[in-house]
């Protein structure tokens, strides 16, 4: 366990000075030990303006998407159950995108909650039996047709827009690390902060619920109250993400098994804490390989986390199928 802590830690460090030295512009160790400690130069003005941001941006929004998927996964015990695939960060930038084109005048922190956390109460509601018990695979079905109407209603709302205007939704959309600013990396990691204090409030009820409900209620947990404000919690974690780059695929379904397999984390609290280590490195070098792969072009960093997504996405789903939980 310590040495998959170890290398967890050595490739986030990593996966970090790479990111703020590696680009269309290669940095020295030099420019960014300068650009570290507030000196001038042209590679310490980059390393600060551009990649310093957009750098502590993806870090941000690895883990709060880490920390979500790692929430929903514990909560209903299956490693298919995310925010992405079950369509709530879908329905967050729809939500976003909608507030734009009407105008309103409503921070996209609120309107990306408030587009997640609708998706989750529908996806409820149509996954309800008649006895009023919750299937999982059912919540997970119909949370794939939620995403699928959340990006053809997306769609459509970007046929309303300027052509200009309609391409940068289009990219937003995909996700996208572009033109980050302070102001982002402090919002999503503000954010994250905050959330992460709520979601410590609720560490035990996790833990127990993930046990069972029957042993849950007789240990005093709620286990309605519970399993509802644990998975609002879990969407405001994915709306954090989505309000600062839009709804980056497949990070929250795949930190959280990364994560426990590289540090044997077994408990809740351990897992979660690998799930947000593990969702921001592979939000900060897919970042990089948006950003470098390409000479002259900057990728969005939703088609990075794709392609290295849906192959593991087409893997879970044949594995499940195979052990007969599909």
């Amino acid at each position: 366990m310590r040495a998959g802590v170890f290398v967890l830690g050595a490739v986030l460090v990593s996966a970090i000075l790479l990111s703020l030295m590696v680009g269309q512009v290669m940095l020295s160790p030099a420019d960014l030990w300068t650009g570290l400690w507030g000196g001038t130069g042209p590679g310490a003005l980059t390393m600060r303006v551009l990649r310093g941001p957009s750098t502590l941006t993806a870090l941000g929004l690895g883990a709060v998407l880490g920390i979500s998927g790692a929430i929903f996964q514990i909560l209903l015990r299956n490693p298919l159950a995310a925010p992405d695939v079950m369509g709530f960060t879908s329905s967050a930038g729809l939500a976003v995108l909608a507030g734009v084109t009407a105008g309103v005048a409503v921070p996209m922190p609120l309107l990306a909650a408030a587009g997640g956390l609708a998706a989750a109460v529908i996806v409820a509601a149509l996954s309800l039996r008649r006895d009023g018990s919750l299937s999982t695979l059912t919540l997970i079905l119909v949370g794939i047709g939620v995403a699928f109407f959340a990006s053809a209603a997306g769609s459509f709302l970007m046929t309303r827009l300027p052509p200009e205007q309609a391409a940068e939704a289009q990219r937003w959309l995909t996700g996208s690390l572009a033109a980050r600013n302070w102001s982002h990396a402090a919002q999503v990691l503000g954010l994250g902060a905050v959330l992460s204090l709520a979601l410590a409030v609720q560490i035990r009820s996790l833990a127990l619920l993930e046990l069972g409900d029957d042993l849950a209620a007789g240990l005093g947990v709620k286990v309605d109250r519970a399993r509802r404000r644990l998975a609002a919690t879990g969407v405001l974690f994915a709306a954090a993400g989505v309000a600062v780059a839009g709804p980056v695929p497949f990070v929250a379904l795949m930190a959280a098994p990364l994560g426990a397999r590289l540090t044997g984390a077994r408990s809740p609290a351990a897992r979660i804490v690998a799930a947000a280590a593990s969702g921001a490195a592979i939000t900060v070098l897919a970042d990089l390989a948006a950003r470098s792969l390409i000479p002259g072009l900057q990728l969005p960093v939703g088609v990075m986390t794709g392609i290295f997504g849906a192959p593991y996405l087409l893997w879970l789903l044949a594995r499940e199928m195979e052990a007969g939980d599909l």
